[in-house]
């Protein structure tokens, strides 16, 4: 006759430890982190409830914040009235092309840069990086005059070409391929593969980061450009958002509740883009960072 031995169940009791109270240092960056959000938020609380405010409303002063009536108005008409759809297609088509160029010549030029000798590398590479000591406006006329030369006005090249000389990107990735092991490449020579097949199976897969940051950096920054589109091109038909909306006027003047709408749906993209991305590009710069010391 068999016995059932009793099993014996122990109870582990969880230990909670006492919440540790705030240091000052902590409730000073605690504020300060506050704060710097406020003032980040504010303009984007300000501008979506002036859009929900009648353009009567919107022009008041002093202005205030709330809307007395809240209405959509603004949004219907700026729907009605614009030409969202192909300003948004147009900032689209841009932003990645844009975004594609500069991925391809950046990743090429940084690790020609970062790997290969030739006569005159140093000074090249200086001719380069003067680049970022020129700000864009200044090349506006000389670019304007090249493109106009080419019969590229009034195209989407016209717009795409010029903003395809990425100095900052060259110099942030040719950083990055500077701190790749040279002993990974090498490995992969001995075993017979090419430079090309090195760059795309090796140095493009660690570069992932580095690159993602970059091409995210490059369309935000095509996406918010205001000033070569309206240079380069008169057609409505090829207007970008910022383009566009700067064009929403009447006979009296802005229309500031539209206006307001108009940058908050121009701004939603660049959100999400940042929303989805965010690992990416804090991935990107660290890496960057980490390769240049």
């Amino acid at each position: 006759m068999t016995t059932a031995e009793p099993t014996v169940r122990t109870a582990t009791t969880v230990r909670t430890s006492p919440r540790k109270p705030w240091t000052p240092g902590q409730i000073v960056l605690t504020l300060l982190g506050v704060a710097v959000s406020a003032v980040f938020v504010a303009p984007i609380a300000a501008a979506l409830f002036t859009s929900l405010k009648s353009e009567a409303e919107a022009a008041e002063i002093p202005p205030h914040w709330l809307p007395k009536v809240w209405t959509a108005q603004a949004w219907k008409a700026l729907w009605s009235t614009g030409n969202i759809t192909n300003w948004f297609v147009n900032s689209l088509v841009v932003s990645v092309c844009v975004t594609t160029v500069v991925l391809v010549v950046s990743a090429l030029a940084g690790y020609g840069f970062a790997r290969t000798e030739f006569r005159g590398k140093g000074v090249l590479m200086g001719i380069v990086m003067s680049g970022l000591m020129i700000s864009p406006a200044v090349l506006g006329v000389p670019l304007f005059t090249t493109v106009q030369q080419m019969g590229m006005v009034d195209t989407y090249w016209g717009m795409i070409l010029p903003q395809c000389a990425p100095a900052a990107m060259v110099y942030i990735l040719y950083k990055f391929f500077e701190g790749i092991p040279r002993e990974l490449e090498e490995a992969a020579f001995i075993d017979g593969a090419g430079r090309w097949r090195v760059f795309f199976t090796i140095v493009v897969p660690l570069a992932r980061p580095s690159l993602a940051a970059v091409g995210i950096f490059t369309f935000i920054a095509s996406w918010n450009n205001f000033l070569w589109p309206y240079m380069v091109t008169n057609n409505p038909d090829l207007m970008t958002m910022p383009n566009g909306i700067a064009t929403v006027m009447n006979s009296y003047g802005i229309q500031w509740a539209q206006l307001m709408a108009g940058g908050l749906m121009a701004g939603l993209p660049l959100i999400v883009v940042f929303v989805f991305f965010q690992r990416q590009i804090v991935a990107g710069v660290a890496h960057t960072g980490l390769a240049g010391q």
